[in-house]
């Protein structure tokens, strides 16, 4: 039987079923990363992005309509995204939305055109944009969507065509990106992404799929209960209901909430944006959940079960551990936003500063060079685009520099950037910790913030980075053969040094940077080294070297056992 519309309550199931598709093979598309390190891949980052928009689906409950869809899948994988992979598929879902938002229901040609305006705002957020990559295989489906128009109406078919054509450009990508081919592997990103289409197309075609998303909230999420456990049930009705807000709710009306609730039931879930709340409490009283909250907006989609006589809720025991860990969460959550009070209390700064950094001694030399607030994170784990909110949120500055210290962070801080309007944000490219602390040295407070982003920016030229860790896989790059656990020397722009012996592969990559005109060579030795240790390897790159000064330092950092940089 043909199907030729796609309604909300399909296409979030469609979605949730993409995302648990893309999370059980994650792996697999890490394995396809071209670089053999050990860090945050694209697979990883993919799903941690998705499972963000999803946990915000699932929080909808079984009927959401198509308005509350998208912006779900908009906001949650916006302030989810990880990694450079997990941007732009968040940019895909952001264009996407725009395009179905304000239907009830999708066909041919409404599903063709929000993958046109998915193409379209992804390609708008890369600076430069590489074919051979999930660009391209996305652009490669929505080409064919667009083709499409007008030979069916049945969108099995429809997508099942798409798919396959995004298969096939993916199947392409080496021959449009040689370090692919080299390696013998097809674009990661571009992979996750066809991963996702095909376990959304698997929901539509009526596949058996498990939508459950872990730690999505449960509101609306029930289950049979024995008739045992009645008599355990401490309140009777359980009570969902959607609040259309008069304007948004400040955290703190949201915390007095969360509190009025609690002292009228338990088992509370709120989940609120910027112009609906969503709100699950289990009470003995709906009306006086329903009256306070008239007090912030009108009311939809209001539900109330008797649970007693109708067995549709979870054990209590299991809904009295979830509230009280809620309730944990928002004490914490109060104690933070009173720190952060007594903070915006004191005198704002005009120029304050976030870093990302990687380890215990990086830490205190971006401290003490100045930086207010340190995101943990470097390669192993990605920070999201919500932490870098969350950090700038923390600094008490009318101009705030972000140094990402990563080539993998720079489109999350700049998404970030861009999602804030009441501070001057500026994102400092920083590629390489070394690059950032090279960075704040030439910060000048007397001069303004647009000049220092600009000096900033120029000085990264002046510095060349390197970093020692070992290979994750086998592979073929830069023409170099890699062996799972050989080490490597990594520079700012390729492989520079491959070997068995850590402290070889770590001089020949060193002698690769340094030039007649260097001065200064800086070590930062990683957690798995000892201290005697780098002080010998200072000594013989001084030795090596006479012309430049060696200074080394405690990074402190994991995975990686040097840090180097050439100035």
């Amino acid at each position: 039987m043909a199907i030729t519309t796609i309604d909300a309550p399909m296409l979030a199931k469609m979605f949730l079923a993409g995302a648990k598709n893309l999370e059980a093979k994650k792996e697999w598309i890490n394995e396809l990363n071209v670089f053999p390190v050990p860090d945050g891949d694209t697979g990883t980052n993919m799903t941690m992005t998705i499972m963000s928009a999803a946990a915000e689906v699932s929080n909808l409950g079984p009927e959401p309509d198509m308005p509350s869809l998208a912006k779900a899948i908009s906001s949650g994988s916006l302030r989810g995204a990880r990694g450079n992979s997990g941007v732009i598929l968040s940019q895909l879902f952001r264009g996407f939305t725009k395009g179905i938002s304000k239907y009830e229901t999708l066909d041919v040609v409404i599903l063709s055109d929000a993958l046109q305006k998915a193409v379209e705002t992804a390609y708008k957020a890369v600076m430069k944009p590489k074919e051979g990559t999930i660009l391209t295989v996305a652009k490669g489906a929505a080409d064919q969507a667009l083709e499409l128009i007008g030979e069916t109406d049945d969108l099995t078919i429809f997508i099942d065509k798409v798919i396959q054509e995004a298969d096939y450009v993916l199947s392409q990508t080496p021959e449009m990106l040689p370090v692919l081919k080299q390696a013998g592997v097809v674009d990661s990103g571009g992979q996750g992404l066809v991963t996702i289409l095909k376990g959304a197309y698997d929901a539509l075609t009526g596949k058996e799929i498990d939508y459950t998303i872990e730690s999505a909230g449960t509101a609306g999420n029930v289950v049979k209960i024995s008739q045992q456990t009645e008599q355990d049930i401490t309140f009777g009705y359980c009570t969902e209901f959607i609040i259309v807000l008069n304007e948004s709710l400040k955290e703190r009306e949201e915390l007095d909430f969360k509190a009025f609730l609690e002292s009228i039931g338990d088992s509370i879930v709120v989940v609120a944006d910027d112009e609906i709340t969503k709100v699950h409490v289990h009470t003995n009283d709906p009306g006086l959940a329903i009256q306070r909250a008239l007090t912030y907006g009108s009311l939809s989609k209001i539900k109330i079960d008797n649970m007693r006589e109708e067995h549709q809720e979870k054990l209590i025991k299991d809904a009295a551990k979830a509230a009280a860990e809620q309730k944990a969460a928002d004490d914490k959550r109060r104690s933070e936003q009173d720190a952060r009070v007594e903070k915006n209390q004191q005198p704002k700064k005009e120029m304050g500063f976030v870093s990302v950094s990687i380890g215990e001694g990086i830490n205190e030399i971006f401290t003490g060079l100045g930086v207010d607030y340190i995101i943990a994170g470097g390669q192993t784990m990605n920070p999201s685009t919500e932490d870098m909110l969350n950090a700038i949120e923390e600094v008490n500055a009318d101009n705030i520099f972000i140094l990402p210290n990563n080539k993998n962070i720079i489109l999350a801080a700049n998404q970030a950037a861009s999602l804030l309007e009441e501070k001057n944000i500026f994102v400092i490219p920083t590629k390489t910790v070394p690059q950032g602390i090279t960075a704040l040295i030439n910060f000048m407070p007397d001069s303004t913030a647009e000049e220092n982003a600009q000096r900033m920016t120029q000085e990264l030229a002046n510095v060349k980075s390197g970093q020692v860790t070992y290979a994750v896989r086998d592979t073929l790059i830069d023409d170099k053969a890699i062996k799972q656990g050989d080490y490597m020397g990594i520079g700012d722009n390729s492989i520079l040094s491959v070997g068995k012996d850590r402290d070889t592969v770590t001089k020949e990559m060193v002698a690769q940077m340094v030039t007649e005109d260097s001065a200064i060579i800086s070590i930062y030795y990683g957690e798995d080294v000892d201290a005697d240790t780098a002080q010998t390897l200072g000594t013989e790159l001084k030795k090596q070297y006479p012309d430049c000064e060696v200074e080394v330092h405690s990074g402190g950092q994991p995975i990686y056992y040097y840090v180097i940089s050439v100035e």
